[in-house]
């Protein structure tokens, strides 16, 4: 027997979001499992409101009327959130779809996933932040319509996606484990709510990662892993270099400080991590060749490989 199709609740603020996207937010929601409860609040005697009439009955979404008794008060708030709370209770749903850019459902978000719920949030990209944080996984409701230009106006920024990449492979290296592409995803989501590839402009996660150019993918029967570029060649050269200006200080030494600005003028992309390195000392003091010595002033770095060298304790100057 298959496994049981996840249950969703889809409950749309029809004060913050515009019809047009019903479509695509019914179709996105194909992709988590099977959606047993469809409402949209708001009142609907309002004339803004005739655009979301049409959807309703093609789309079988059940409208909740809400007046707009009290001005200053949203009672479409409360209402989805009253409704939310008695729909977890009874148990009939694996997980809820918030469809608002209103950022009052952050507190209702984070109840729901206290529960053990799955929540997925969707408005445009002007949704607070905390809202998009408060929820499992958050989409930008401008990325399910193509052609928008709009897009990619609040994608994150693509360097922290690197960063966050280089992090989980260069962990799972260190506990010699492969990293493979789902979680590479699953990473991005938990780390960032609202991590949308569609945000760059890309369908698939492997495409974006492939053409980032800091990583290389490989394929192993049928699953896909991710693995640093091979920067093997460039890191040779880079620890030659090191050695040589180091080597041509003598017995004085260089500070780290120096040697770091020099490495930057001469290899401008250079980044630790993509070694696997956290910082630029770390990466130095793996050189067999070199020394640090660290003084209240100062890192020093020493040559060290000529056995006639002597280096001594504070001074840096040769023993004679």
């Amino acid at each position: 027997m298959s496994e049981r199709e996840k249950r969703f609740a889809v409950l749309i603020d029809s004060d913050n979001i515009s019809a047009k996207y019903i479509n695509a937010i019914l179709s996105e929601m194909t992709k988590y499992g099977v959606t047993t409860y469809k409402r949209i609040y708001g009142d609907w005697t309002s004339n803004q409101s005739s655009k979301w009439r049409a959807e309703l009955l093609e789309n079988s979404i059940t409208p909740i009327q809400q007046f707009s008794n009290t001005v200053g008060k949203n009672a479409t708030d409360s209402a989805l959130i009253i409704d939310a709370m008695d729909i977890l209770y009874t148990g009939n749903v694996d997980g809820f779809c918030l469809v608002s850019s209103d950022g009052d459902f952050t507190k209702l978000a984070s109840r729901l996933r206290e529960t053990g719920m799955y929540v997925i949030g969707m408005g445009e990209s002007k949704t607070p932040r905390s809202f998009k944080a408060a929820c499992t996984v958050f989409t930008n409701l401008e990325n399910l319509l193509e052609n928008d230009e709009e897009k990619a106006n609040e994608a994150i920024p693509q360097k922290k996606i690197v960063e966050a990449i280089i992090e989980l492979i260069t962990e799972n290296e260190n506990n010699e484990k492969e990293t493979a592409m789902g979680e590479v995803g699953n990473y991005l989501v938990k780390k960032y709510s609202d991590f949308d590839v569609r945000s760059y402009g890309y369908s698939s996660l492997s495409r974006f990662i492939d053409e980032m150019g800091a990583f290389n993918l490989e394929r192993k029967d049928t699953s896909l892993y991710v693995r640093l570029k091979d920067a093997r060649a460039e890191k040779e050269e880079v620890v030659k270099r090191i050695i040589k200006k180091v080597k041509s200080t003598g017995n004085n030494g260089l500070e780290l400080a120096q040697l770091g600005q020099y490495i930057h003028r001469q290899f401008p992309g250079f980044k630790v991590k993509e070694y696997g390195y956290s910082t630029f000392q770390k990466f130095v003091q793996s050189v067999p060749e070199l020394l640090l010595r660290t003084d209240t002033d100062h890192n020093m770095i020493y040559y060290i490989s000529l056995p006639e060298l002597e280096i001594p304790e504070k001074t840096g100057k040769k023993k004679r």
